[in-house]
């Protein structure tokens, strides 16, 4: 059940539970017309931080950003500009998702990804920031941006892998798989917003059961996710991305198995295998691509320190540049 309540300018739905917790502020601001874009930001704050949110001002100034249309700029440039009917409704609506645990991402439709915009569905997985952590690691190993490469990303979910890198080599041309059509629309959607249609193919498949050719570059970000954990993921992930974007299986490893297996029939005999990896299965996923005949370029860790991608190749081509954990 919601309950609806209203805080000074907005009214928003929210949970029994974020209802309580955020009630003696309702009560103090009833009445309050928050009438500018710093008062809405102080509101919108004082509401996410009784829910409990981490940095709620910083939150809630973005929230009110994106509500209004503006830049991060204009809204430190002129808190004192008026909010008008429409702009505090967008803003009692954004706050009410957000207080669900609804990614602002989510709300907007739109994730940036390798400073590209990327439409979002519900078929398809929220890009992170430590993704490109697989784009940066690509790039490096196909450096000739003028060269006709040819790339393939299994799993493809909104394009974003495929499409950062058709973006960096103009040459290049790409094939995305997903197994569901609406994520697989979403890419190509994608693609013709980023004017990279002409250079990227979408395919509905089982992962690689319907390609052939040889690619230089194969990349993927499957579900790693062991089932029996998802329950205990942040509701931001656990309740808005598809858990077939999620759930690897018992041990998390299911998807690479599948992957790696028809890797050997895919890779360019110089070509690469880039994919991300979750924390600590550097090792497991090592032995599954040994296992069929890969052998580790590199491991690279994400802004956190997380190694977070593994670089292989097939085996007498490949230098291993860093140790297995």
């Amino acid at each position: 059940m919601c309950i609806a309540v209203k805080l000074g300018l907005f009214a928003v739905s929210v949970m029994p539970e974020a209802s309580r917790v955020v009630d003696s502020r309702l009560r103090r601001n009833d009445g309050h017309k928050a009438t500018t874009i710093e008062a809405a930001i102080t509101e919108a704050a004082a509401a996410l931080a009784s829910a409990g949110f981490d940095e709620p001002r910083r939150r809630a100034r973005r929230l009110v950003a994106a509500a209004l249309g503006l830049s991060a700029s204009e809204v430190f440039a002129y808190p004192e500009r008026r909010v008008d009917e429409g702009g505090a409704a967008r803003i009692g609506d954004f706050l009410r998702r957000i207080l669900a645990h609804e990614p602002l991402s989510r709300v907007l439709g739109t994730r940036e990804f390798w400073g590209l915009d990327f439409r979002l569905s519900s078929d398809t997985l929220d890009p992170r920031p430590e993704t490109e952590t697989v784009v940066e690691a690509v790039l490096a190993r196909l450096p000739e941006r003028d060269r006709p490469y040819r790339l393939l990303d299994l799993g493809t979910g909104n394009g974003c892998l495929l499409l950062a890198l058709l973006s960096e080599r103009p040459a290049a041309t790409g094939t995305g798989v997903d197994c569901t059509f609406g994520a697989a629309t979403a890419a190509r959607a994608n693609a013709v917003a980023l004017g990279l249609a002409a250079r990227s193919w979408f395919a509905v498949g089982d992962w690689a059961a319907a390609i052939s050719g040889r690619f230089d570059a194969v990349v993927a970000n499957p579900p790693y996710i062991a089932t029996g954990t998802i329950a205990s993921l942040p509701p931001e992930v656990r309740d808005f991305d598809p858990r077939r974007a999620l759930d690897g299986g018992a041990d998390g490893l299911a998807a690479y198995r599948t992957i790696v297996a028809d890797l050997p029939r895919l890779i360019a005999p110089d070509g690469l295998f880039a994919t991300e990896i979750g924390d600590g299965q550097g090792t497991a996923v090592a032995a599954i691509l040994a296992a069929h005949g890969l052998a580790i370029d590199a491991f690279a860790d994400d802004l956190a320190g997380i190694r977070r991608c593994i670089v292989a190749r097939p085996a007498g081509t490949s230098t291993v540049k860093k140790c297995l954990e």
